[in-house]
């Protein structure tokens, strides 16, 4: 009897028909039309208005206060697209350039600190600068620049204040360049996913499921874990931006960004009952981060700071489980490597 119902079992489940393959082409469109080639335009136009705003400032035709603004609205618009560090920012070391962090050594600070010293003349040549240290390219070296107590003033026609544009300057070249790098022929090989470098839609939609999982995993582990520390206690100058007290505000946008990701690549894909599961683990990162008190540094100085700090490392981590469980299962994607080691 055992063996007959065995065998009724196993002929049900050949007879069953299998479950769809997901329209993985439709998730790559989706993904990159509403989001990431939008992202990269934001940047462009973002690094552009800092840019000008930087010369602006230089010429005596603005202040620190629309320079500041004008960071803050750049560093913005990395947030929207800093998990996408394949293709297009992978060349050239664009991330790199655009935002050279973490930075454990405190290479940035030196970095400048050498130039401004030495009045090195790179800073008035636009093509020149491009070929400098990352540490001392991109929105980690304007953070240090606008708002750390040992930077010089920004006064127009002086040194730091050239530093300032030339940095700026690079920074809109570089970020517009990886928008053209897109819209020119990234995004098309990855539609058409016929070639060397993505051989099916699969393939290229298992390139943005990557890239979702390591922006999770970079806002876990980093921005967040890297500032709470471990037995060696809160670390608040490891996290990212401290100095201009974005740490907070990158969580939340980076959030927002990976949520806008899921919506296009994955959640078409999950029924009705695992896409609620997914806004109410989406919805609960939200309300952690929004409940951890700023400044971040001042945070980490009181237990209360602390904990809401671990509790929003809790709430990651049952988001990368259900990204684990569910998110990359739907995609058909077995992540069994660390999403930011390349593999």
């Amino acid at each position: 009897m055992r063996l007959i119902l065995a065998a009724a079992g196993l002929a049900l489940a050949c007879a069953a028909p299998a479950a769809a393959e997901p329209d993985y082409a439709a998730r790559v469109e989706a993904t990159l039309s509403a989001h990431v080639l939008p992202g990269f335009a934001a940047l462009t136009a973002a690094t552009a208005a800092l840019s000008d705003a930087a010369a602006a400032r230089c010429a005596g035709d603005g202040g620190d206060a629309e320079v500041r603004a004008a960071f803050h609205g750049a560093f913005d618009a990395w947030m929207g697209v800093s998990h996408l560090r394949f293709g297009p920012l992978e060349a050239d070391s664009r991330g790199a350039a655009i935002a050279f962090w973490p930075d454990a050594r405190g290479a940035t600070p030196r970095a400048l600190k050498r130039l401004i010293a030495e009045a090195d003349p790179i800073v008035d040549d636009p093509a020149g600068y491009g070929e400098v240290s990352v540490a001392a390219r991109g929105l980690m070296a304007l953070d240090w620049l606008l708002y750390d107590a040992d930077a010089p003033a920004l006064e127009p026609g002086g040194y730091p204040c050239r530093l300032a544009t030339a940095i700026a300057a690079d920074l809109a070249t570089v970020a517009a360049a990886a928008e053209v790098d897109w819209r020119g022929d990234y995004a098309a090989r990855m539609r058409a996913a016929d070639g060397p470098l993505y051989r099916s839609a699969q393939e290229a939609a298992g390139e943005l499921a990557k890239a979702f999982a390591a922006g999770l995993q970079a806002t876990a582990e980093l921005r967040v874990g890297r500032p709470l520390g471990g037995e060696r206690g809160p670390r608040p100058r490891l996290a990212e931006a401290w100095r201009s007290d974005r740490p907070m505000r990158n969580v939340a946008l980076s959030l927002a960004a990976i949520e806008e990701m899921a919506a296009t690549l994955f959640l078409p894909l999950l029924d009705a009952d695992a896409a609620e599961q997914a806004d109410r683990r989406f919805a609960a990162a939200r309300a952690a981060a929004e409940a951890v008190p700023t400044p971040l540094a001042a945070a980490l100085d009181t237990e209360e700071g602390r904990t809401a700090l671990r509790r929003l490392g809790q709430q990651l981590a049952l988001l990368r489980a259900f990204h684990d469980l569910t998110l990359a299962p739907a995609m058909g994607a077995g992540l069994g490597f660390n999403a930011m080691d390349g593999d």
